[in-house]
């Protein structure tokens, strides 16, 4: 088992999440805005996944976070979640929330166990990303595409 630095597990996450995702998704996006956060979005970069650092606790937030400046599009897709949240409980576990946030923004998301910064424990919060993009993504793509034809 390797260890490495928290600014390293971060880093090469996405090395390890992208190839667990299929062919079509593996077009996803990456940004690290902090030290302590590493996101994946598909050009959207405001509406992104997200894997964060839970402040005062060992534990990582998996999440699919609405940060737009249009408040009523976050609210649009936190809703539409909300309505999937049952099939995503089923397929994701029942860990998974759905909430309004800061500033307008809301997420549906996790919070799993920080196990240290090691190879191993990276493969499992990769995968475990990869299945949370793959369950969440098909029911964004819908989502978005009904506010757009909503915004016309």
């Amino acid at each position: 088992m390797k260890t490495m630095s928290q600014q390293a597990f971060l880093q090469t996450l996405p090395d390890v999440l992208i190839p667990h995702l299929p062919l079509k998704l593996q077009s996803i996006q990456v940004r690290q805005p902090w030290r302590w956060i590493i996101q994946f979005h598909f050009g959207e970069a405001r509406l992104h996944y997200e894997l964060s650092r839970v402040a005062r606790r060992e534990a990582w937030e998996i999440g699919f976070h609405f940060e737009s400046g249009d408040k009523q599009l976050n609210r649009f897709l936190l809703k539409g979640f909300r309505r999937h949240l049952f099939e995503i409980k089923e397929t994701l576990g029942e860990s998974f929330e759905a909430e309004m946030w800061d500033k307008g923004w809301t997420k549906i998301y996790e919070v799993v166990p920080a196990e240290g910064y090691t190879d191993v424990h990276q493969r499992q919060i990769g995968k475990r990303m990869a299945e949370v993009i793959i369950c969440l993504h098909p029911i964004f793509v819908d989502l978005r595409s009904q506010a757009a034809q909503l915004k016309r």
